[in-house]
């Protein structure tokens, strides 16, 4: 990863008059699309806009008018995520033409603080996917800038790899279901924070599953990702899951002394053995900074975390990607035969495979007759795996573990793998998303010249011990 000024130190200069933001801007979008044809982490450059928004803060700069935490830092956006007037179709041709009217709130939220928004980033379709292997029909899969034979890791699979390769200062706004920002933040070697459910907006996100889809961050550090993800926190009254919880502070960082650190054994059970080895290097590295380390079992998490996960995202799918019929907005394709003929005929058009079968398992799962067997059951079981979390919490200030069992497969590796045993690769990740706790992936080492990620769990609503354990790792380097 190349090394870029902290997003901190960059509006710091610019509020000196040392940076030009025009001309970063003009830099980082002229990276971005000279890097796009071959790595493909943009579905949307827009580079008209930004440019635009670059000339009025720097106007406003020079009367006092713009004075933001992101005062000219380029930002992507997932594709999944709403950005008025862009083209937002989650990385399916199912939405292909979808110009939304407003921006999402963490956009407005962005913006408002002198971010520049830059493009939207390629995604595994709708977000299922572990890979960002799984992109929609006509779109490109994004390549791992440390090695294009290689996955960026899914599903915010571009927003990690650009934020990766470029050589300027940039952060880009990300969305988890399941791992989306872990993983590929763990494959690229950048640094990715995953929220409490609730305390980032929802507002103006495409939906994969109501009950599980978080926005975040990714950013080339810690600090980065942090005050990213400071700026879109906060209740909104537009979103009906918004957390009325206080802004935290990400910043400030103590030092690790009393610090309870719980080590998950079962999540680093079936881990490459490098993949282990450099994780528990990070967390003997801690231990002689002062922190308490402790194993922690998490069996029940670790037998029904995927199941139960995949039954719950796979139902709410399939009822949130029954709106996209072919007749209101997106794909369209001339109106013959009945109306289950047509929705047929586009559905089948615009959806990839993963996608189809997503729904289609999800239907299956909410119909009459295996509801309860299917669906009701893994919400009985999901309250299970909360409290074991929340016990183990009881002991510890944040749990630990690999973030990916294997480093960034190349895509040979990933057409060998069967989708359960794709779906099995979300085991480390899947059980936080599923409870809804906030959680960070950072760099702590390579395997084959390829990044390996540690990731850091906190109790809802302690973004600020997850930050304060990840900054700690951060500086271990």
């Amino acid at each position: 990863m190349k090394k870029a000024q902290s997003i901190t130190e960059f509006v710091k200069e610019v509020k000196r008059g040392s940076i030009s933001i025009v001309e970063h801007t003009e830099k980082i979008i002229e990276e971005a699309e000279k890097s796009n044809s071959q790595f493909h982490h943009f579905n949307l450059i827009a580079k008209k806009s930004a440019l635009l928004q670059a000339k009025e803060i720097d106007a406003g700069i020079k009367t006092g008018q713009h004075k933001g935490k992101l005062l000219g830092v380029p930002i992507s956006v997932k594709d999944c995520i709403c950005v008025k007037d862009f083209e937002s179709r989650a990385g399916s041709k199912i939405l292909s033409g979808y110009l939304p009217l407003f921006d999402a709130t963490v956009i407005a939220k962005a913006k408002k603080e002198g971010a520049i928004i830059i493009g939207k980033t390629a995604q595994d379709e709708f977000g299922f996917g572990t890979f960002s292997n799984n992109v929609g029909v006509d779109f490109e899969k994004p390549l791992n800038p440390l090695n294009p034979k290689r996955c960026c890791g899914g599903s915010s699979g571009g927003s990690a790899g650009f934020t990766s390769l470029t050589s300027l200062t940039h952060a880009s706004i990300g969305q988890s279901t399941g791992g989306s920002i872990a993983a590929p933040a763990s494959f690229c070697g950048v640094a990715g924070l995953t929220p409490t459910y609730g305390l980032v907006s929802r507002f103006g996100l495409i939906d994969y599953a109501n009950s599980l889809d978080k926005i975040g961050t990714i950013g080339k550090t810690i600090s980065d990702a942090a005050l990213l993800l400071e700026v879109i926190s906060g209740y909104d009254m537009n979103d009906s899951t918004s957390l009325k919880a206080e802004a935290q502070n990400l910043g400030n960082v103590k030092h690790l002394n009393d610090f309870r650190i719980g080590v998950v054994k079962e999540f680093f059970k079936g881990c490459e053995e490098k993949v282990q080895k450099e994780c528990m290097n990070a967390i003997n590295k801690l231990e002689e900074e002062g922190a308490t380390v402790e194993e922690i079992s998490l069996p029940l998490n670790a037998k029904y975390g995927i199941a139960a996960y995949y039954l719950a995202s796979t139902t709410e799918a399939s009822t949130n990607l029954a709106r996209f019929c072919g007749m209101r907005y997106g794909l369209h394709d001339k109106l013959e035969g009945d109306f289950n003929e047509y929705f047929s005929k586009v559905r089948s058009q615009g959806f990839g495979i993963e996608a189809k079968r997503r729904i289609l398992l999800g239907t299956f799962a909410r119909m009459s007759g295996f509801r309860d067997a299917y669906y009701l059951k893994a919400m009985k079981v999901r309250t299970k795996l909360i409290k074991e979390f929340r016990q183990a919490f009881e002991t510890v200030d944040v749990l630990v573990n690999p973030t990916m069992p294997i480093i960034a497969p190349t895509f040979g590796e990933i057409k060998k793998l069967s989708p359960l045993e794709q779906y099995a690769m979300d085991l480390c990740t899947v059980p936080a998303n599923l409870a809804g706790l906030p959680h960070a992936s950072v760099k702590v080492g390579e395997h084959k010249g390829m990044p390996v990620g540690l990731m850091i769990t906190a109790d809802h609503l302690q973004e600020n011990k997850m930050v304060q354990a990840a900054k700690a790792v951060e500086e271990l380097k």
